[in-house]
C-alpha cells in the first residue's frame, strides 16, 4: 500500500483522490502545456560584415526587430550557429579581410544569450587564426569552427567555451564545414587549393584530400549523406563528391558560378546562390539538372532552408536584405531588410 499525503486533482472533469506521489505527477502533467507555451520563440540570426554586428528577424512578422553589435573592430564575424534550445548564438570574429588576403587575424568567438539581446561569454584563442564557420553537433554536444590560420577545425565544449581538441585539414584556406548528420564526418572547402578535405571527426584525422578545382567555395551535404556539395569559383559547375569513396561522383552545368548551397528538407533539390548574376539555382537532385532560376538580388551569400521546409532566406551581401523565398510556389514572398553586407545566417528555436 502506497504511503502519501492525500489530495484531489480536477482531471477530465472527475475529482481524482490520490496520494501525494501520485498527485505531484499529475500536477506535472498540467503544467506541460504552459512549459510548452514559454518554449523559445523561433528567430531568423543574420551576420551583418558591413555593420559587425547580429540581426534578430521575426520569421512570422518577416522583419528585423534588433541588432546586437560585435563591439571588437577591427574584426567582424561572417558566420553564426546556435545552441539546440536555441537560446544562445556563436558567432566566430574572422578579421577584416577577405579569405586568403592580408588583414587581421580574428580569435575571438562570442556568445550571445538571445532572449536577453547581449554577449554574456566568449572564448579567445590564444593567437590569430580567422575563425569562420562554426556548427553545432548535436550528437556529439561539441561545437567545431574552421580554424584557417592553424589548417584545422577546432573543437570546442560549448558549456564550458574551452578548446578540447582539432582535426586537421592539412590544406591552407579551410573556409567553410560541413557534417555528417550522425557527426561521424567533417567536410571543408578549402578556398585558395581548390580541394575537401575529409574528416574524422571521432577519431580527430585527416582522411582525404580531394582535389575540385583552381578556387572553390562553401559546402553542403545532401540530408542522407551519400553526397556532398562544393562550387568551382572558374567555371559554372557544382563539384558532387560520393562521400562512400571520398571522390567527385559528377558536375552539375549551373548558370553562372555557385557559392553558397542547402538542400531542401525533402531532400530532392538543392539550393545554389549565384553571386555574380543575383539568383538562386534550383538543382533537380534526382536528374543533377537546374531546373529553374529565381532573381534574388545583388551578390547572393548563404541560403538556408527553414525546419519545416515552407519557406528559404537567402542572404544578399550587396543589397543588406534576407529574400524569403516559397518554396510551395517558387516565389518572393517578402523582402526583410537587415544590415550591410548580410552574409551567414542561422535559426534559433523550435
Amino acid at each position: 500500500m502506497q504511503s502519501g499525503i492525500a489530495c484531489s486533482v480536477q482531471r477530465d472533469n472527475r475529482l481524482v483522490r490520490a496520494t501525494l506521489p501520485v498527485c505531484c505527477a499529475l500536477c506535472i502533467g498540467l503544467f506541460v502545456p504552459l512549459a510548452a507555451a514559454q518554449a523559445i520563440k523561433p528567430v531568423l540570426l543574420v551576420v551583418n560584415q558591413g555593420d559587425a554586428d547580429l540581426s534578430i528577424v521575426d520569421p512570422a512578422a518577416m522583419k528585423q526587430v534588433v541588432t546586437i553589435a560585435e563591439g571588437v573592430p577591427p574584426m567582424v564575424g561572417h558566420e553564426v550557429t546556435t545552441s539546440p534550445d536555441g537560446r544562445l548564438a556563436y558567432v566566430p570574429l574572422y578579421g577584416d579581410a577577405g579569405v586568403g588576403r592580408p588583414g587581421s587575424d580574428g580569435n575571438q568567438i562570442l556568445v550571445i544569450d538571445l532572449a536577453n539581446k547581449k554577449i554574456v561569454n566568449k572564448l579567445e584563442f590564444p593567437h590569430g587564426v580567422r575563425p569562420h564557420c562554426i556548427l553545432y553537433d548535436r550528437t556529439a554536444n561539441l561545437l567545431y569552427v574552421t580554424t584557417e590560420l592553424d589548417k584545422a577545425v577546432a573543437i570546442i565544449d560549448p558549456h564550458t567555451m574551452k578548446i578540447v581538441g582539432s582535426v586537421p585539414t592539412g590544406q591552407e584556406q579551410s573556409h567553410m564545414l560541413a557534417i555528417s548528420h550522425n557527426g561521424r564526418h567533417g567536410y571543408t572547402a578549402n578556398v585558395g587549393p581548390g580541394t575537401v578535405s575529409v574528416l574524422d571527426l571521432k577519431a580527430r584525422t585527416l582522411i582525404a584530400t580531394i582535389p575540385i578545382a583552381t578556387t572553390t567555395q562553401r559546402i553542403s551535404i545532401s540530408n542522407d549523406d551519400r553526397m556532398v556539395f562544393t562550387s568551382d569559383q572558374t567555371k559554372p559547375q557544382l563539384a558532387v563528391i560520393d562521400t562512400a569513396i571520398n571522390k567527385i561522383k559528377q558536375w552539375v552545368e549551373l548558370p553562372a558560378p555557385g557559392y553558397g548551397t542547402a538542400s531542401t528538407k525533402d531532400g530532392r533539390e538543392l539550393l545554389v546562390t549565384l553571386p555574380t548574376t543575383g539568383e538562386l539555382a534550383v538543382v533537380d537532385l534526382g536528374t543533377m539538372k537546374t531546373v529553374r532560376t529565381l532573381k534574388v538580388g545583388p551578390k547572393p551569400q548563404e541560403v538556408l532552408v527553414r525546419p519545416d521546409g515552407l519557406f528559404a532566406y537567402v542572404s544578399c551581401f550587396n543589397s543588406n536584405v534576407v529574400q524569403v523565398v516559397d518554396l510551395k510556389t517558387w516565389q518572393i514572398v517578402h523582402t526583410i531588410e537587415v544590415g550591410q553586407k548580410a552574409d551567414g545566417m542561422a535559426w534559433a528555436g523550435n
